[in-house]
Parts: structure tokens; sequence; C-alpha cells
């Protein structure tokens, strides 16, 4: 250690120190532990229970609505059994039923709420990552319902979407009651919005995922475990419903051959190709909408115009079209229906979803993604049989596949498709095609279709996440040493003069004050010392704090909350045990300078393997300690 005037030259709760320091400073700032899980995370669970109680009732509600109003607009029937508008007995009035719709949703968005426009997971993504999880409470009226009416008056669009959303502004809802934290609201919403998903399809793996890949942007236990637990509430309270069978009909199949597996990789490919244009096909259309000289209000009824041509043409089109999914995964629909449907289905899916109005995207890409997975199926089945391709499983493929590219959620797009429909011999081209859509997307494409409006409005949305780096490394092996201490008992004199003898740009900036053995007493800043009149007073009479330090086997991200928490851009580094003994300083610049370390790993490319380099009994050196050179 360097000295200075026979003085010596080195973390949040409080633990006691030296009686001698007075009773104001008997303690020391030290990092607050960071457990994985606690007390509050078994709160939050039951928290998140209760959200899925409600999410599951929603969801039944909200099925029941769009069936309500499916009955009304087209059978002119009060009734809530389940009804496609396919089988529609209106005749040429198709035309006019989703401008209706669309007209009583425009109201709606333009009086009640505009968060309410849109497929809805977009939208809960932004009040996670700019507003705190904070869900207007309107929400979780509005949305629901101005989606039923769209879906009910033949709009193309998957209940998916707002339903989850109606879960995440549920969850939302509570967090704002209660006195809890931002990150806990945050997996009260995340776990409303996968209670949601969970209750509609059966599907809680693929809601968890979900949730973790587009709304927590973390994978923490204190978050996951409460998020698995309101998936799984919701699914059981399903079963308990008596919905047992999967979610969309699909026959047993069969393994498949090392030839169809490469074929299902490429299939995943295309569909990739297909998300991109899908989502800059959209998001066209909105920009066309935006440049119409009308208020944002009348857009819908706009878009719905080409519902309702489209549906006139294509009945089929019209609705969450569920039962075209069932007849995709089945192989009931020939070669040149599987072609109409998957276009027609895009026009008018497209160009409602551009045009601004309520409703969800899963369904309709399901639809679009599984007849083109089909298509090429079946052509490839017909003029390559030797690749021993299954055209369902193409299907299967292909609607995950277009999801996983279009949302990037690509686990949470193979498991959903694999919850289901139930059909473990498909994993694997699940996996494989979803995986090829998903690089072939983010290779072709920046943002995605959930993230592609926010960046728009000038948001950074995170695209990958990764462990924290800080976390991964301990305070000795970043700290600068050794530090350079002043004797509490020094005067303030002699510290001036040791200062001012330094050249400028070698001054430190913090200095740790030890008593006579040594041991930690504060800390005092180089202005301190040089702006103190002059006089008797001795370094310790500079103590205005009890001293903020870190220990040497703390974390670096510790360290680096430590510092924001306690104001300040550098900490003592002390042993865990006694005595208090300054082991090193650690500085921002520091903090830094550890990510060195991550930049080259990244960065740069080591030297491929040679006989010279290999070794059965190589010792991998620790790393070094952060340099000494570093600045307090």
């Amino acid at each position: 250690m360097s000295s200075v005037n026979a003085p010596h030259t080195a973390v949040a709760e409080s633990i006691p120190v030296a009686p001698s320091m007075g009773p104001a400073l008997e303690v020391l700032h030290v990092p607050a532990p960071r457990a994985a899980v606690d007390r509050r995370v078994v709160l939050v669970s039951g928290l998140a229970i209760a959200v899925a109680g409600v999410a599951f009732l929603a969801a039944e509600l909200l099925t029941a609505l769009i069936a309500v109003i499916t009955n009304l607009a087209f059978f002119g029937r009060l009734s809530a059994a389940p009804a496609s508008p396919a089988e529609h007995q209106v005749g040429a009035l198709v035309l006019v039923v989703p401008i209706a719709g669309a007209l009583v949703v425009g109201v709606m968005a333009r009086y009640g709420s505009q968060a309410i426009r849109g497929h809805g997971i977009p939208e809960a993504m932004e009040q996670v990552l700019f507003n705190q999880s904070r869900i207007p409470p309107r929400m979780t009226l509005l949305k629901p319902l101005s989606a039923a009416i769209a879906i009910g008056t033949g709009g193309p669009f998957g209940a998916e979407g707002p339903i989850i959303a109606t879960g995440g502004a549920l969850g939302s809802l509570l967090g704002q009651l209660l006195r809890i934290t931002a990150d806990e609201r945050k997996t009260l919403l995340a776990a409303g919005a996968a209670a949601g998903m969970s209750a509609t399809f059966g599907s809680p793996v693929a809601a968890v995922l979900l949730a973790i890949e587009l709304l927590l942007f973390e994978y923490r236990p204190r978050s996951v475990i409460p998020v698995a637990l309101a998936a799984s509430t919701a699914a059981a309270a399903r079963l308990a419903a008596g919905e047992t069978a999967p979610a969309f009909e699909m026959a047993a199949v069969a393994p498949s051959t090392g030839p169809a597996l490469v074929f299902y990789i490429a299939l995943g490919a295309a569909l990739g190709l297909a998300a991109m244009g899908a989502t800059r096909a959209i998001y066209a259309i909105e920009e066309a909408f935006e440049r119409l000289p009308l208020h944002w209000m009348w857009w819908p009824a706009i878009g719905a115009i080409a519902i309702g041509a489209v549906g006139y043409v294509a009945p089929q089109t019209l609705g969450v079209g569920y039962d075209n999914i069932d007849d995709i995964l089945s192989g009931r629909l020939a070669l040149a229906a599987l072609v109409s449907l998957s276009l027609l289905k895009f026009v008018s899916w497209s160009i409602a979803l551009g045009s601004g109005t309520s409703g969800g995207t899963l369904a309709p890409l399901f639809t679009i993604g599984g007849g083109l997975g089909a298509i090429l199926g079946l052509s490839a089945a017909a003029l390559f049989p030797w690749l021993g391709v299954d055209a369902r499983v193409a299907a299967l493929v292909g609607m995950a596949a277009i999801f996983a590219g279009a949302s990037r959620a690509l686990l949470a797009s193979v498991v959903f498709a694999f919850e289901t429909t139930r059909q473990p011999m498909g994993l694997l081209p699940l996996l494989g095609g979803c995986s090829a859509a998903f690089l072939v997307s983010s290779l072709l494409m920046r943002h995605s279709i959930m993230t592609e409006k926010l960046a728009r409005r000038g948001a950074r949305v995170m695209a990958e996440y990764a462990a924290d780096h800080l976390a991964q490394i301990t305070v000795r092996d970043a700290a600068s040493r050794p530090a350079v201490t002043l004797a509490a008992d020094g005067t303030v004199e002699a510290a001036r003069a040791f200062l001012l003898s330094q050249a400028e740009g070698s001054r430190h900036q913090g200095f740790p004050v030890v008593d006579g053995g040594g041991e930690l007493v504060g800390v005092v800043t180089q202005r301190e010392v040089l702006t103190e009149q002059p006089g008797a007073l001795a370094i310790r009479d500079l103590i205005r704090r009890p001293p903020a330090v870190v220990f040497d086997d703390s974390s670096l991200r510790e360290a680096a909350d430590h510092m924001v928490t306690e104001g300040v851009g550098r900490l003592p580094v002390v042993s865990r045990q006694a005595p208090r003994k300054v082991l090193g300083m650690l500085t921002r610049s520091d903090l830094l300078d550890a990510h060195r370390s991550r930049l080259e790993a990244a960065q740069r490319r080591e030297p491929a393997l040679t006989a010279a380099t290999h070794g059965e009994n190589q010792v991998i050196p620790p790393r070094t300690a952060g340099g000494a050179g570093g600045r307090s």
C-alpha cells in the first residue's frame, strides 16, 4: 500500500465496525444480498394464481361473446353456441356486416381508448418496456369487447391476441391496485397474459415461453415461477371445465425420415421468407392508410370493405377460422382449396390489420403458414416421393415456422404447435423448421411483426437476452490494487500536500481512511481534502457518512447496483470476514473495463486447433485482477 503522512494506501445492508468511530459511523453500508427468490415471490405467485382464475373466466366470456355476436350478425339469432360465419345465411349482406362492426370499433377506439387498435401483444410490450407495466384499467373491458365485435362481424382475426392482452391488463390492474414494485407488476401482467393463452388453447408451457420471449424480456426465477403457476392454473381450469381435447385436430403421424427432415428445415426457411413478406406487407398497408385524408377512426371501416368482398367470394376466410386449421392439419383440403384459402386469407387479414382494427395474428398466421406448408408438402410428395414427406407434418411445420419467423418467439412456436396438436413425432421437424425460419427472418428483417410498430415510434426494443456479464465477475478480479489510503489521525494539510505533488491526471478521486490497525474508518474525496480550510484538522474529521464498501467476493453487478444506491463512484473493497482491512478500490472505470473480456470473446477469432495447441491436460490460467492503473 502507498502511504501518505504515515497515512496508508484498500460493501446494502449495514454491519457494525470498530466502535472508535463514534455512534454516527459505527456501520458499513454493504450490498444487499441478491437471492434468486424470497418471500415476495410467494406473495406474487399467489396473486398470479388469482389472476389466472380471472383470466380463465375472461377467456371463456370472450369466446362466448364472439359466438353471440357471430350468431346475431350472420344468423339473426341470440345464442352463445359456437358458430362459423363461413356458414352464414345473410347472402350479399356479408359485404356490409364487417363494415358495421368496424365502424363500432372505430368509434370505441376514438372515444374509448386508441390502445385497443392492433393485435394486442405489441401494445402490451409497449406498456412493459416504457410505462412500468401500467395498462389503463379501461382496457380490461374495451379490448375484449372491441375484439369480439371485430371478430364476431367477420374479421379474419384470432381471439388469442385480445385474450392475451386482456389477461395482461387484468394482471396489470391488480398490480396497480396493490403496493408492489414495477418488476412485480410486470410479472403479474405476464402471468395474466400467459393464463389467457393457456386457458384458450390448453398450452401452458408455450404460454410461459411466449411470456418470456415477448413480455418479460428476462429469465429469472422470481418472474418465471409466478408466470408458470398462472399458466398451469388456467390450463387446469380448462381441464376442469371439460375441455380435454387438443385445440387442433390432427391424426397421429409417423417419425420423419432423414430426407424428410431436410425438407422440413428447408420448408421452415421458405416460411421465414413468407413471414418477412407478410410483416412488410402489413406495415406497407398501414403506411398507405396513414396517407389517407381521413381520421383514423374511419380506417377500420375501409379495411372491412376488403373483409366483406373476400368473404363473399370465400366465406371460409371470415372469422377466427380454427376449423380451417383443423382441415389443413388433417389433410382434408385439396391443393386448389389450400392455394385459395392461403392467398385470400392473407389479403383479407393484412388489409384489415393494416387498417388498425382490433384482432389477433396467431390464428391467421397459422392458417396462412399451415396452408403454405401443406401446399409445399403435397407438391414434394407428388414430385419427390422418395423424400417421405407427410403433407400434414409439412402443414404443422409451416404454421409454426411462419409464426416463429414473424414474432421471433422460437421456442414458444415449437412448443405451441406440439401442445395444441399433441404430436410428439412432430417435435423434431418443428424444431428444425422453426429454427430455419427464425434464422432467415433474423438475417433479412431487423424487427419482428411484434416490434416493428414500436421501432417506428422511435422505441428501442431488445432483440436478444443474455446473461449479465457483470454478475459473472467478482470484485476481487476487477478492483484496482493497491488502494491509496489515508491515515485517520493524519492531518489534512499533509494529505493536501501529497495530492498537490501528484500530476493532475494521476490523482485519485477518493481515498479510504484507515485507523492505526489498518481497518476502514470511512472515505474522503479529493475535493474534500483540497477545499478544506487550513488548520490542524485530522482526516477522520472530514468523514461525513458511514462508508459504502463492497466485499471482495461480491459480483460486479452487486457493486454497480450499490454504487447507484449510495450515489458514489467508487467503493473500498474489504473482506467479508473481520478485520475490515482495505484490499483494493473499485471504480466506475473498473466496471467499464470489465466489459473488455466480453467484447473480446464476441469479436476476437481464436487460431484454429493445431497439434501445437492441442493437449489433454491443458490448464487454463485464472483471470488476472483488474490493473493497478485503474483510477479510484
